[in-house]
């Protein structure tokens, strides 16, 4: 198993960037489907962006292409999520999660929240107008 530490939220204006940061401690030698995923207040949690650490297999929700960029860090253990361009409606908290089935991580799969099984606590987005 693995165990998810994320990091790197924070308050900022419209057209601002923040990097979000999910540390991986654990079983970090086998390859996952890792997310990440957030959820807006009264929302249900919806995919933003995920992909199989092993290599491939990258999926991003369309409210978000071409503005966010998912990426990790093998020597670190590290998953990121670059977000740029940020809007009012990213305010959420972001959540990361994995999950050890790279068949997760095909086609839309990586959207639905109950593909994952292992989440960290997540961290808190806010964008302000």
């Amino acid at each position: 198993q693995v165990q998810l530490v994320e990091s790197g939220g924070g308050a900022v204006q419209a057209g601002g960037s923040l990097r979000l940061s999910c540390a991986a401690s654990g079983r970090t030698s086998s390859s996952y489907c890792m997310g990440w995923f957030r959820q807006a207040p009264g929302k249900e949690r919806e995919g933003v962006a995920a992909r199989y650490t092993g290599g491939g297999n990258t999926y991003y929700a369309d409210s978000v292409k071409g503005r966010f960029t998912i990426s990790q860090d093998n020597a670190k253990n590290t998953l990121y999520l670059q977000m740029d361009s940020l809007k009012p409606e990213d305010t959420a908290m972001y959540y990361c999660a994995a999950v050890g089935l790279r068949s997760r991580c095909m086609g839309t799969k990586g959207a639905d929240p109950q593909n994952f099984s292992t989440w960290g606590q997540g961290t808190q987005v806010t964008v302000s107008s």
